[in-house]
């Protein structure tokens, strides 16, 4: 049996890069993807590489980042935009693989084990094809990670930054990762690194030598996860997502800082949102029930829920509930450190009904725009509102405050076939365009 290789492809600092693309007067320049320009207020949430090179970061306020870089172009967040980049490039692995996993809006599982022989074997080729595809129809730059698992092949892409390319075998995972930090195990966070490091567990090396059932007894089944992992033993498969498999599609992200005011929250509500919403549509779901995860300055973590009337997987129907959740429950000016919003109560597709589904036209309508943009570009029919309200610039897509620049979802949503999801045409009866979730920590 041929061993196992998988990819992960990382598109680097994404959000920027996506304006980049778009705009050639922004190449190689620093760029701020963040709200209002003008206000010069609200968080950051990707820093271009050039950006980077100045200090500002993901997370920060807008404000400390153009103090540390003054000369950086700040524009503002484009969800739809970034899902249709997001579409082009799970496409470019799709001709590669059907094996494809999205895990967020910016980095994606291929795996290649059954296709390779077709590359000379030779995994680097592949990889090398799928960089250069990125870089020539998408203007991206992606890292990507090659091993015999997700886990490892996820840890390669982060080693190399931006526009990297490793391999990392099995065999040099001591050499190459034991002297690493265990807080960049993937899986393992912050608050999990500290409590490592109670036990005197500061690197991934030291956590792969530490007894199992230590481990075990202190975090239960996860700490003996940490152990495979540290050890460099993944065997998860690459799978769309599967309802059968499936309670709840989620997203979460841990700030750089702690974030106190309305302003700089909600626009991470509502990233979280679309990267939520994408996934359902992907594979063809709708939620009933939204969670909002909030974690405080002391570790203390607060879930709230709310039932819809009705399942859904439109992000602005998302964002509203999560929203609602975060005014009214949390305190005014208390520290936010993590936010999350999951969804519950899978549903397979639209259920039937007595009564006319309250978003059937806004699905149809969508549906025929995505189409008309799929054929003439992205520009090519556009709410009147776009044109003259741009505060936000938000997605068109669905009923939020402001305008933005148009584009359509994932051009081909996931279709069950027996049990597994399968790539659809997008011209199903009721089907839904998604894309897949999105950024957490650029």
């Amino acid at each position: 049996m041929a061993e196992r290789t998988v990819l992960h492809v990382d598109a680097n600092a994404f959000f920027a890069a996506v304006h980049q693309a778009e705009d050639p007067s922004l190449r190689g320049r620093p760029v701020l993807v963040a709200g209002d320009p003008s206000r010069r207020h609200g968080i950051v949430l990707t820093a271009s590489y050039e950006a980077r090179a100045y200090g500002a970061r993901t997370a920060m306020r807008l404000g400390e980042a153009l103090r540390l870089c003054p000369q950086a172009v700040v524009v503002r967040p484009d969800h739809g935009l970034y899902v249709a980049y997001s579409a082009r490039l799970r496409d470019i692995l799709y001709a590669v693989s059907p094996d494809v996993e999205a895990f967020s809006i910016d980095e994606a599982w291929c795996e290649v084990t059954g296709v390779l022989h077709l590359w000379g074997g030779d995994p680097l080729v592949l990889a090398r094809h799928i960089k250069g595809r990125a870089r020539g129809e998408l203007g991206l730059t992606v890292s990507v990670g090659i091993s015999d698992s997700k886990l490892l092949s996820k840890m390669a892409s982060e080693l190399q930054k931006p526009d990297g390319l490793t391999w990392l075998r099995r065999e040099d995972v001591p050499a190459r990762l034991w002297g690493r930090p265990a807080g960049e195990l993937f899986g393992v966070g912050p608050r999990t690194a500290a409590k490592l490091a109670e036990f005197g567990i500061h690197t991934i090396g030291d956590l792969a030598a530490y007894p199992p059932e230590v481990l075990a007894r202190r975090f239960g089944r996860m700490g003996t996860a940490m152990h495979e992992h540290a050890s460099g033993r993944d065997d998860a498969p690459v799978a769309p997502l599967s309802m059968a498999d499936t309670k709840s599609v989620g997203h979460e992200t841990t700030l750089s800082r702690d974030l106190t005011s309305r302003q700089d929250l909600e626009p991470i509500l509502l990233a979280l949102a679309v990267q939520v919403a994408a996934r359902l549509r992907a594979a063809g779901v709708r939620a009933r029930t939204v969670h909002l995860k909030l974690r405080d300055a002391e570790f203390k973590v607060y879930t709230r829920s709310r039932t819809l009337p009705a399942a859904t997987d439109l992000d602005a129907e998302i964002y509203g509930a999560a929203r609602e959740l975060y005014l009214g429950r949390w305190q005014a000016g208390r520290a936010v450190r993590l936010v999350g919003i999951s969804c519950s109560g899978l549903e397979a597709g639209a259920q039937p009904s007595l009564l006319p589904e309250p978003s059937a036209d806004r699905r149809r309508l969508d549906a025929v725009l995505d189409r008309v943009r799929d054929r003439f570009g992205e520009r090519a029919i556009l709410p009147a509102r776009v044109l003259t309200d741009r505060r936000d610039g938000l997605s068109l897509f669905s009923a939020r405050e402001g305008g933005g620049r148009g584009t359509s979802f994932d051009k081909e949503p996931l279709r069950r076939q027996g049990d597994r999801w399968q790539r659809g045409t997008g011209d199903e009866p009721g089907g839904q365009k998604g894309g897949p979730p999105g950024d957490r920590r650029r």
